[in-house]
């Protein structure tokens, strides 16, 4: 017994260290560490000024709801449901995909002058695991590209890959910066996410819900 606790135990240390390790590798990137930035189209890429500092693979889902095709229509279709959408963000240390962000929906409390007036109720958030600094951020006008249509994107059928702006950001409860100093975010490389064939056609399917899973890359980017 006392042999099976200590194995435990060992467990556990060894799994804590491999954590602190790929967090603090993750913040060495965000304080510190220029990356090479994707060749991507002008249309999704960030100005120039603005560097790449954090690439981080994300298993998520997309949210939708059947409505309408129009008031009163008989008709319905899918569509994107702008509360739901939820991923993890990894890194991968010695063969292990360890979590470092969160990305989900929550208010911009600290706007900044890039901001939509008046602020939606909820806005896109990412948020480091590390030390809790979150940005929030919204697609720039039609900074879209569709699945299948450029290397960075190549993947058909797939939830469109996008440059967002950020509207606002927080340092963390003990002021850390890592995803506090973020301008723009790509989400490059997606597979999956897009919305179903079937499942909502007619009024009788209005209300319905599902959620998509995808996955796709990160790309976080700094001011110079």
């Amino acid at each position: 017994m006392r042999f099976n606790m200590d194995l435990k135990l060992h467990h556990e240390r060894t799994r804590r260290f491999l954590v602190g390790l790929v967090l603090a590798g993750a913040a060495g990137l965000a304080h510190g560490q220029n990356l090479t930035a994707p060749a991507t189209p002008a249309i999704i890429t960030p100005p120039i000024g603005h560097s790449l500092f954090l690439v981080a693979p994300a298993v998520g889902t997309q949210g939708y709801i059947c409505l309408p095709t129009s008031t009163g229509a008989a008709t319905a279709s899918w569509t994107v449901k702008p509360s739901r959408p939820q991923a993890t963000l990894f890194q991968r240390v010695f063969g292990h995909d360890v979590q470092i962000a969160t990305h989900f929906l929550s208010p911009d409390a600290s706007p900044n002058d890039a901001a939509p007036t008046p602020l939606p109720f909820g806005s896109a958030t990412w948020q480091s695991s590390l030390d809790t600094s979150r940005v929030w951020a919204q697609v720039l006008h039609a900074n879209s590209i569709p699945a299948g249509s450029d290397p960075t994107c190549p993947n058909a059928g797939s939830i469109p890959c996008l440059l967002l702006q950020a509207i606002g950001s927080q340092p963390g409860t003990a002021g850390g910066t890592m995803l506090s100093k973020t301008t723009f975010i790509q989400r490059l490389t997606t597979r999956g996410g897009a919305a179903p064939a079937d499942g909502c056609s007619t009024s009788a399917d209005v209300g319905t819900q599902i959620l998509v899973p995808y996955t796709a890359d990160y790309c976080f980017y700094r001011k110079n």
